[in-house]
């Protein structure tokens, strides 16, 4: 059993961070919160503004101050952004005050699930899949750093990841670890 005061959710776009994680913080009687949503609410702006205004090295700025304020806190579910493992003491502070979970998605099934998606910065462009490509490239080999357990999501609903997640989860995570 590995106790930690937060259920951290990392993985690329598509994965399934959010629509999982809602499910089981409500299984689990955790507050979820999506990282995303939570930078948006503290600068009055959507990620796509961030990202037009400051780029993206303000956008992970913003992101970085977040997650310090959301993991200093315990009894969460923190669904991060894909990028949030780039930074290095984003990585730290998930390691400290959190049993991290990599959701992991093929290309196919990112493709699939974000075809509609016009909200990403990062996928605004025609070579959607050679985005995907590349940022995969770049930032599994830390998704898997900071893991300490993996599900892959392909060819599951959110409904059936959450349940799959949940089981291991019951044998392998407890709410517990450094007090805030």
């Amino acid at each position: 059993m590995n106790p930690a005061p937060n259920l951290v959710l990392v993985g690329p776009m598509g994965a399934g961070k959010t629509s999982i994680g809602r499910r089981l913080a409500e299984r689990f009687g955790l507050q979820f919160v999506d990282a995303d949503q939570h930078v948006e609410q503290r600068t009055g702006a959507t990620i796509a503004a961030i990202f037009e205004h400051v780029g993206e090295a303000g956008f992970r700025e913003r992101e970085r101050a977040a997650l310090a304020e959301l993991l200093a806190d315990r009894g969460q579910l923190v669904a991060t952004g894909g990028g949030a493992v780039l930074d290095a003491e984003n990585r730290r502070r998930m390691r400290e005050r959190g049993f991290v979970v990599y959701l992991c998605a093929g290309l196919e099934s990112q493709l699939k699930r974000l075809q509609r998606d016009r909200s990403r910065p990062l996928l605004q462009r025609a070579d959607r899949e050679e985005v995907l490509r590349e940022l995969a490239r770049v930032r599994e080999p830390l998704y898997r750093e900071v893991a300490d357990l993996v599900l892959d999501t392909d060819g599951l609903t959110a409904a059936e990841a959450s349940t799959r997640l949940a089981l291991q989860l019951a044998t392998r995570w407890s709410i517990g670890g450094v007090a805030a």
